[in-house]
């Protein structure tokens, strides 16, 4: 059974960083692509980043680009969310799941974890 936590959220000021775990058990991310997503109030969830299998490639949604780096660690079965120069409309719960093919937006399971609450402060 797959489950997916992740962590790492919290409060912070804009221009400020936080880094995001995916801690994922019952799959290996050594061998799926994995990707970031987050919803925000009275929003639809959307796709943040994706990376490829044995970090093959990365990509990212627009307002993203050159701010948040996704990265991960086959040993820890980890996937991460490097996010710099946070702005206020980066607040969102920040969720993981596995995404399809690389470039996917798309996540393959419809479970969902928690998520971690990030919030950015003006």
């Amino acid at each position: 059974q797959v489950r997916l936590v992740e962590s790492g959220g919290g409060l912070v000021q804009a221009g400020g960083s936080l880094r995001l775990s995916c801690a994922a058990s019952g799959l290996s991310i050594s061998t799926v692509s994995m990707g970031w997503f987050r919803q925000a109030p009275g929003k639809e969830r959307e796709f943040v980043a994706g990376i490829r299998f044995n970090a093959g490639s990365t990509w990212y949604e627009e307002p993203v680009k050159g701010r948040f780096t996704i990265s991960e660690d086959d040993r820890e079965n980890t996937v991460y969310l490097q996010m710099n120069s946070l702005k206020p409309e980066d607040t969102a719960v920040y969720y993981c799941n596995r995404v399809g093919l690389s470039g996917s937006k798309s996540p393959v399971y419809d479970y969902w974890g928690q998520g971690t609450q990030v919030t950015v402060s003006s």
